[in-house]
């Protein structure tokens, strides 16, 4: 079986009640009458492929004489042709064409898609082909009951949206018989982009069996709706649509016309079709005015997360285009919960008040003062029952809070003759309430008036709401994130360092940006900087993590490289265990982190440095010239499979590193190189601090509110004088520790440390006897002396790494690294390509 053709413009076929089905056949034809588009309807229906009769005049497929040529102002042509099938038969059909302008705009039939295309201009030519002979099936109670409903324009379509039926009034605004239109499809009749929205909706309506509102495809003059330059009302249908009122700017006000589409039901609820009914979509001036003031209000109210500026904007949006005078009163979010019952008083905070009168003389209670309302007045009752109320000057509520309030005498001496109480509610709850009243304005306020003050106060309250959020998780966020950031420099011999922190201050939050300065054995210290993805708590909670996996590294001494490893694979377990919670799994986990980790020993003045997609650092020598450490850019952490590499480099005494992120640089509102360009002149300058170079990186570089966190660390080096450093090679024998204890009373005599002469003994002498006996040689011993600890330190080429453990009563060894961990205030073991070293710290009391 042949299978059946789709409708134009590729959509379903209505289905007969034979069982065949009903579809559109279309052809388009240039100014001159030669085909230009064949549609495969069209190739169903005569048997013409579209090779065979494109190009060629559309004369050739007339069985009879030719029709009238329709006048040149025409721009549609309705009647009956007698076509030639291609097997030579005759086929009479009700034919409708569209001129087509010179937009060149599609049509959506699928004619011009059948083959060729065209190139604008023409004619449309659409027949409507039934399931079978004659008109298609159509219940007369159906028709009775659309015709009887409604006296305005109307049209029935069936199940497959072809219409079936139209009364006068619709036949007058198109100008065609219902005979011409039947069997045809909206689009059919109405070519275009509204149309089809329309249909959409039609089908929607046959889907849910609910009503609903669309644009009408044509004018009221009948003109097609944005379609050769007649009168487009998309735009204000849709604005129409959105705000309830079909309200249309313009003059094409006066021509445009709504859809509203009507389930047809038989008596058993079955939907069978769908009535389309048109009416003016702006009958007057105030339904016009309502629209505007919804309009405006999407615009105007809720622009900022201050919640004082947006209880402005309702007032300044309602005064006076609705209202004499408006005030907006709001419960503090502490005093909610002491709310009292529809019995008790309320206190609130005038927040925003607009009058038509200059000075706002109504307002008798200033911006910013508490103010607390009666039991029994409109206020209170609004609050706690939390519902809108109209109330007129007559009433004895009204007259009774005039009366007896003093904050209520602006009713009296304004003559206000009309008052509107509106709760603003939001997430649940009542936020406060907006007060409108009219006393120059003679007309009352009606019910309309107080559905539409009630759909601006709502759009108030909720960006109130949304404000008081945002403004609730910033301050936990900023909470967490300064907690978890350092709050102190630990002292340390080997840099001066200053560091800056700017929260990002958009609408998205709080980021994960942080920085960390490690003290490390050896007077060594680390310089720690990154950039969590995201914003937000859970930004600043993953910051946390890493920041602590970071230090708990960092004690292990590990290289850089090492290090950004196994942060990396921190980062993909992280996400792993975050990837049952939601879509955020991976910026919980921390995937795409950048990190800039760099160890500097002040002894050797060498910087190791290792970065995971995170930006260079730029370093200041003491000449003032600036440049970026080549540091090779690893990837971001989480992804895995990816190496990291460490760089090392001599810095001299005086250097100035300065580690970012790269909120800094603010990639999206300036050019990078523009960026560096300031950065590197704000680093060359002179400047007697680390903290004037910082706020002068920051004031240069930040033009505006930053949409990003930063983190700025700017870091000075020091040098270890060489007489605070003695060294010592060690022969492998036992009787080198007597000499190593030696050594090491004669350093300390000259360094003036003889009360730490005892300790530093026996601590040399266990670390050079177990590295004798359990490492390889050489040996060597080092002590360094800085301000505030005295370090020794033995290093050996062996990799095994010595354990403390609790010896036993009888063991004869074993106690020796306990007796190091008692003596000593911290000691560890660090590892390095050759070997590794075993080192203490002692603390040194200051004079």
């Amino acid at each position: 079986m042949e299978p059946l053709p789709t409708a134009a413009g590729g959509q379903p076929q209505s289905r007969g009640a034979d069982g065949g089905s009903a579809y559109t056949a279309s052809a388009t034809l240039d100014d001159h009458g030669v085909v230009t588009g064949w549609s495969a309807q069209a190739h169903h229906l005569l048997g013409h492929t579209p090779a065979e009769i494109i190009g060629h005049p559309a004369t050739l497929l007339l069985a009879g004489p030719p029709p009238h040529a329709p006048p040149p102002s025409t721009s549609r042509w309705a009647g009956t042709l007698a076509l030639r099938h291609r097997d030579g038969h005759t086929v009479r059909l009700r034919v409708l064409a569209h001129h087509r302008g010179t937009d060149g705009g599609g049509d959506g039939t699928g004619a011009d898609r059948a083959g060729g295309g065209h190139d604008g201009g023409g004619w449309l030519v659409v027949a409507a082909v039934p399931a079978s002979s004659g008109d298609p099936p159509v219940h007369d109670a159906v028709r009775g009951w659309a015709f009887a409903q409604s006296p305005c324009p109307q049209a029935v379509f069936d199940s497959g949206l072809r219409l079936t039926g139209a009364n006068a009034a619709f036949e007058d605004t198109l100008g065609l018989r219902e005979a011409e239109m039947r069997g045809l499809r909206l689009a059919d009749l109405a070519p275009g982009d509204t149309a089809r929205q329309t249909e959409t909706h039609m089908r929607s309506v046959l889907a849910t069996g609910r009503p609903q509102h669309a644009p009408a495809p044509f004018a009221a003059d009948g003109s097609t709706a944005g379609r050769n330059g007649s009168p487009d009302t998309r735009r204000g249908d849709e604005d129409g649509a959105r705000d309830g009122t079909g309200a249309v700017d313009g003059a094409d006000a006066r021509h445009a016309l709504r859809a509203t589409l009507t389930p047809l039901a038989d008596p058993a609820g079955t939907v069978r079709g769908v009535v389309l009914t048109t009416h003016p979509a702006a009958e007057d001036p105030e339904v016009r005015r309502r629209a505007h003031l919804l309009h405006d209000a999407a615009t105007r109210i809720g622009t900022t997360l201050d919640t004082t500026r947006t209880a402005q904007e309702l007032t300044d949006l309602v005064v006076p285009e609705l209202a004499d005078y408006a005030a907006v009163d709001l419960i503090e979010p502490s005093a909610r919960a002491r709310a009292s019952g529809p019995d008790g008083p309320v206190t609130v905070t005038r927040t925003a008040a607009r009058s038509i009168l200059p000075g706002t003389p109504e307002a008798l209670i200033a911006l910013g003062d508490t103010a607390t309302y009666p039991p029994g007045s409109p206020p209170a009752q609004t609050l706690a029952t939390g519902k809108a109320a109209l109330y007129d000057i007559t009433e004895a509520t009204l007259a009774r809070w005039a009366a007896q309030d003093p904050r209520a005498a602006w009713i009296r001496e304004a003559g206000t003759h009309s008052v509107i109480a509106i709760p603003l509610t939001a997430g649940g709850s009542t936020l406060g309430l907006a007060v409108f009243s009219r006393h120059r304005n003679p007309v009352p306020f009606n019910a309309d008036d107080l559905a539409l003050t009630g759909r601006l106060a709502h759009r108030a309250a909720t960006a109130i709401h949304n404000a008081r959020r945002y403004a609730r998780e910033r301050t936990t966020t900023m909470t967490l994130q300064r907690s978890l950031l350092p709050h102190t420099l630990p002292e340390q011999a080997a840099l001066d360092v200053a560091t800056r922190y700017l929260p990002a201050t958009t609408h998205a939050g709080v980021g994960g940006d942080w920085f960390d300065v490690i003290p490390l054995s050896g007077t060594r210290v680390a310089l720690v900087v990154g950039d969590v993805v995201g914003h937000g708590i859970r930004a600043s909670a993953t910051m946390g993590r890493l920041r602590t996996a970071v230090r708990t590294l960092a004690d292990v001494d590990l290289p850089p490289d090492e290090l950004l490893t196994h942060l990396d694979d921190l980062v993909i377990h992280l996400c792993s265990d975050d990837a049952g919670d939601d879509q955020d799994a991976e910026t919980a986990g921390g995937i795409g982190t950048t990190c800039l980790y760099a160890v500097y020993d002040p002894t050797t003045r060498q910087c190791s440095l290792a970065r995971a997609g995170h930006p260079p650092p730029a370093v200041v020598t003491p000449d003032h010239a600036v440049h970026f450490l080549d540091v090779p850019a690893g990837p971001p952490l989480g992804l895995g499979g990816l190496p990291f590499e460490t760089m090392t480099t001599n810095l001299p005494e005086g250097t100035v590193l300065a580690l970012y992120t790269n909120g800094l640089l603010d990639p999206h509102h300036h050019d990078i190189d523009q960026s560096l360009d300031r950065m590197f002149t704000a680093l060359a300058h002179p400047a007697g601090s680390l903290d004037a170079i910082c706020d002068r990186v920051l004031t240069t570089l930040i033009t505006h509110r930053p949409t990003d966190d930063i983190a700025l660390l700017v870091a000075r080096t020091r040098t270890l004088p060489p007489d605070h450093i003695a060294t010592w090679q060690l022969p492998d024998d036992p009787a080198t520790v007597a000499q190593a204890r030696h050594h090491a009373t004669t350093q300390l005599t000259a360094w003036g440390l003889e009360e730490t002469s005892f300790t530093t003994e026996l601590l040399v002498s266990e670390l050079v006897t177990n590295a004798i006996r359990y490492g390889k040689p050489p040996i060597r011993l080092r002590l360094i002396h800085n301000t505030t600890a005295l370090i020794t330190e033995v290093t050996d080429t062996s990799n095994t790494t010595p354990h403390l453990r609790r010896a036993r009563t009888y063991d004869e060894g074993g106690r020796g690294l306990l007796l190091v961990a008692q003596l000593a205030q911290q000691w560890g073991t660090r590892h390095h390509p050759r070997g590794k070293t075993i080192w203490t710290e002692q603390a040194l009391t200051p004079a």
